[in-house]
């Protein structure tokens, strides 16, 4: 169980710097972080907050089509990744704006390996999924559809309303959706062998 809250809280400070990198590259961020940004330009508050709110709103339309109680740790998992965002957007990388196209590419290519390999440490753990990837396990549910489509219906409809909000979107939002999946697919294994290695040594 050590093990598990350990990989769970390192994975999703892991992803928040990976998503904080792709924000500061300015090439395009994931649907999801373009449309955070875009309301917290909009409408005021931190991108941090709306990870909380529009996570909130996600988890509440889950739990309606599911037609069960909100699962609680996954408010949890909001809470710290908002917090984590906002703690590298504002402390860390506030008055940082990298310029030139080759350092904001790389930095936009580094925090997509890092949001990657995040994603990989943090789901070892087998907590309560993300209200995003539950949204994206629900769609695949109800709709009868292949995890692929349900991940894809969700990211249009976050890229749509992002839009709508002035998000960063470009053609690194396009990158992020079309690799995230692979990349994840090429890390999560050897986080796997890590984690049974650690728990097997206790």
């Amino acid at each position: 169980m050590i093990y598990r809250f350990l990989f769970y809280i390192v994975g999703l400070f892991i992803i928040s710097f990976g998503v904080a990198l792709t924000i500061k590259a300015d090439l395009g961020a994931g649907a999801w972080d373009a449309l955070n940004v875009g309301l917290a330009e909009t409408i005021g508050f931190t991108v941090g907050t709306w990870v909380v709110i529009v996570g909130a709103v996600l988890m509440s339309i889950n739990a309606i089509l599911l037609r069960r109680f909100p699962e609680i740790l996954a408010i949890a998992t909001i809470i710290i990744i908002g917090m984590f965002i906002d703690f590298w957007l504002k402390f860390i990388f506030d008055n940082w704006e990298p310029s030139g196209l080759l350092l904001r590419f790389l930095l936009f290519l580094l925090g997509l390996i890092v949001i990657s390999i995040g994603v990989s440490i943090y789901l070892q753990a087998k907590f309560p999924l993300n209200p995003i990837d539950q949204f994206m396990m629900v769609l695949k549910e109800k709709l009868k559809i292949t995890l692929m489509t349900a991940k894809t219906i969700g990211e249009v409809l976050a890229l749509i309303l992002a839009l709508a909000f002035n998000g960063p979107i470009g053609v690194g939002t396009i990158v992020i959706t079309l690799l995230i999946g692979p990349f994840i697919q090429f890390f999560f294994p050897k986080f796997e062998h890590l984690f049974k290695q650690m728990s097997k040594s206790h």
